[in-house]
């Protein structure tokens, strides 16, 4: 026997049950919001840093472009180039305007030490004040011969590459090559501020494009090439203060440009996002790593997670308020029903007035949650007008939109489970001595209307011209299992259901059988449980509640009701009707 104590006590955790899953559903509304606005900005931040990276890359092959320019003109001139000439070609390419971020464009001679004489012979024609430095002990000779602008690039012309390793190491490298190469980091002689630079080669040739790596070197005749300063190749790119990202850029293991100033205005000590990306440069391998400032965090802070979590806990404290005025109800109901008890003991005929006092109170009960209930709907909407006066049209917020929406979608939730219990707790109030017999076509026409489905999908068969006995709940019983049925068909168009109705001598016997996608055997006696459904994601809503109505209208007349069914091969439910008014005690056997 169960006690009153121990009904407080499985009350209370059922109150738990839903408080914490109430809990967990404005956690989760939290998390999900948070997840997405963390999303959104981070493909904001992978936006950004793409477009550093793109930008970089974009530049860096117009250089070439023009670098390869200066080559067509090499070759169409035969090699043999003056200082006016190169002067027009530069000029010709606007460099200061179109190539923002290079330093110049020069042309670089390979000369042997063998033929330096005319090489200087060809300077001296020029009437240049030109000489070769610094002097080192290779064979050949690597002469800065051309560079434009040459005001601002003086200090290079005659600078002979071949004496330092980066700058000899990178030029042979594009002769061998054939293609555009650049340097390891250098300094340059025309940058006073001694900051990290590079040099960008193009090669040349004489004759036909040689195809082997011993032609090129048989054949040749020097390189065009750019000097870089990378501070002013970065500056060229795009402005710090239209970024909203920060980079540093690393050739190997040596910085080359770095933009983490902590005394900058907007610099963020802790970014929101940061990223590494290694570039294939030319021959060389740049490492970028990218991180976040300040602009970018004040653009991308949303407190719309904030503002559903405490929404959301708004919400708990009234569920939670509701649960205990539940609970106090549920206390006071299990006082009286243990004092109607004690009474009824001594005065069994009062047994039936009793139990419809207990069941008109939880018909109230349930009744009564509906003001609550109405509050929390009101209280969503004062919240949507209240956010809408912080963050603009709600719209415009499809996440919060949406967390609203499931906000109401609860609140009409519980009115379908208020409504629900108040329906289960009034089974058994009708089925009078002077009630009207239900004719059985009726009741299927009925229920074809009402489901509005093609009368071929219910197929009927009974030799019971009409229902006598309670025929208010029959018609519920029935309603039920052939709704059911359809509601929860995979395809409702197709769905086919049979309805039989037997006389089976001092009562009937009913089946409702369809070809829908079946019931496991574990959850035969679960489903009559109230609460307790096996609506799937995509099934429609469900109280849960429409089977132990079912379950509970059979019993009031003594009877029971039995499913036969397994996944994939449809249901049929069983159960035995009273043909005339009274009662019967009666086991599963008698409708299996």
């Amino acid at each position: 026997m169960v006690t009153d104590s121990a009904k407080e006590r499985k009350v209370s955790s059922l109150h738990i049950l839903v408080v914490g899953l109430s809990l967990a559903m404005t956690i989760g509304a939290w998390l999900y919001s948070k997840h997405q606005v963390d999303l959104q900005v981070r493909t904001r931040f992978e936006d950004a840093r793409n477009r550093t990276i793109g930008l970089i890359e974009d530049r860096m092959s117009r250089y070439e472009d023009a670098l390869w320019s200066g080559v067509a003109y090499a070759d169409a001139m035969s090699g043999r180039v003056t200082a006016t000439d190169w002067k027009a070609f530069a000029n010709s390419l606007n460099i200061e305007e179109k190539y923002p971020g290079v330093n110049g464009i020069g042309l670089i001679r390979y000369v042997n030490r063998s033929d330096l004489q005319d090489y200087m012979s060809e300077r001296d024609s020029e009437g240049r004040d030109f000489s070769i430095y610094p002097e080192h002990d290779l064979d050949f000779l690597l002469p800065i011969t051309f560079i434009e602008p040459e005001s601002v690039n003086a200090a290079a012309v005659g600078l002979d590459v071949a004496h330092e390793t980066n700058r000899r190491t990178g030029l042979l490298s594009s002769r061998d090559s054939g293609k555009a190469r650049i340097t390891a980091p250098i300094f340059l002689v025309q940058d006073d501020g001694h900051t990290p630079g590079f040099l960008f080669y193009t090669p040349f040739y004489s004759g036909d494009a040689p195809k082997t790596v011993a032609e090129r070197r048989e054949r040749f005749e020097g390189v065009i090439y750019a000097p870089f300063v990378v501070r002013k190749l970065v500056e060229g790119l795009l402005s710090k203060e239209l970024r909203e990202v920060r980079f540093s850029l690393r050739d190997g293991d040596q910085l080359i440009y770095d933009e983490g100033e902590t005394e900058e205005a907007l610099n963020d000590v802790s970014p929101m996002f940061k990223d590494t990306v290694k570039l294939d440069m030319y021959g060389r391998v740049w490492t970028v790593d990218i991180w976040t400032n300040l602009a970018f965090r004040k653009q991308n802070s949303s407190e719309q997670p904030t503002l559903i979590l405490a929404g959301g806990l708004i919400i708990e404290i009234l569920v939670i308020s509701m649960l205990a005025m539940l609970s106090r109800s549920n206390r006071q109901a299990h006082r009286y029903a243990a004092k109607l008890t004690q009474e009824l003991r001594a005065k069994t005929e009062n047994l039936e007035k009793a139990n419809a006092e207990i069941e008109q109170f939880v018909y109230v009960a349930s009744h009564d949650l509906k003001t609550p209930v109405r509050g929390i709907g009101f209280l969503a909407d004062v919240i949507e007008e209240d956010l809408e006066e912080i963050i603009g049209p709600i719209e415009a917020h499809k996440e919060l939109k949406m967390q609203l929406n499931m906000i109401r979608d609860r609140v009409r939730r519980m009115n379908d489970l208020t409504g629900g219990i108040m329906e289960f707790s009034r089974v058994g109030h009708y089925g009078s001595d002077a009630e009207a017999a239900l004719p059985v076509s009726i009741l299927i026409e009925d229920c074809v209307a009402d489901f509005e489905v093609d009368p071929s999908q219910v197929r009927f068969s009974t030799d019971v011209e009409a229902i006598s006995c309670d025929s208010h709940n029959f018609r519920r019983v029935v309603e039920n299992l052939i709704g059911n049925a359809f509601k929860y068909h995979p395809n409702p168009v197709d769905a086919r259901v049979e309805v039989s109705i037997e006389d089976a001598g001092d009562r009937l016997r009913v089946s409702v059988k369809d070809d829908g996608r079946g019931i496991a055997p574990d959850f035969h006696e679960k489903i009559f449980d109230v609460f307790q459904t096996l609506r799937k994601g995509t099934d429609p809503e469900s109280t849960g509640i429409g089977l132990a109505i079912v379950k509970k209208a059979i019993q009031r007349h003594g009877f029971e009701i039995c499913v036969k069914s397994s996944e994939g091969n449809g249901a049929e439910f069983t159960f035995c009707w009273p043909k005339e008014r009274y009662q019967y005690n009666t086991s599963l056997e008698d409708v299996a």
